[in-house]
């Protein structure tokens, strides 16, 4: 799941760790291309054959500093928080994303915005 993905990446650039594997998942892989497409880790790979493929992210850090500052998770499990794509609004003055489960698949608040299209609002990466 990716709350488990998000924690572990998190953890790791906290301790200075180049690299993270997780379990893998499709929805997982899509989370991770859209952390890398936004610059928030430097890539991943998939590895491993059924029934043991793994994700391996490889983290990035700007001057020393993790890349990722917080991540905040908007919907839980017993809880879904819905947008419609006119109320969906920028993540620390553009600074951070949203990621957002449409009808579309998984996209950032911007790529939602511009497709209009809504939906549910997964969590927010600064």
């Amino acid at each position: 799941m990716y709350t488990n993905l998000l924690t572990q990446i998190k953890n790791a650039q906290a301790v200075k760790k180049e690299r993270v594997k997780t379990p893998y998942s499709a929805m997982d892989e899509k989370v991770l291309e859209i952390l890398a497409s936004s610059h928030f880790i430097s890539g991943f790979e998939k590895k491993g054959r059924n029934p043991k493929k793994y994700l391996e992210s490889t983290l990035l850090y700007k001057n020393g500093s993790p890349a990722i500052t917080e991540v905040k998770f908007v919907s839980s499990p017993s809880r879904h928080i819905y947008k419609k794509y006119s109320q969906l609004r920028t993540v620390k003055q553009g600074y951070g994303i949203s990621v957002i489960s449409t009808s579309k698949g998984l996209m950032t608040d911007a790529d939602a915005r511009k497709g209009k299209v809504g939906g549910e609002v997964l969590f927010n990466i600064w």
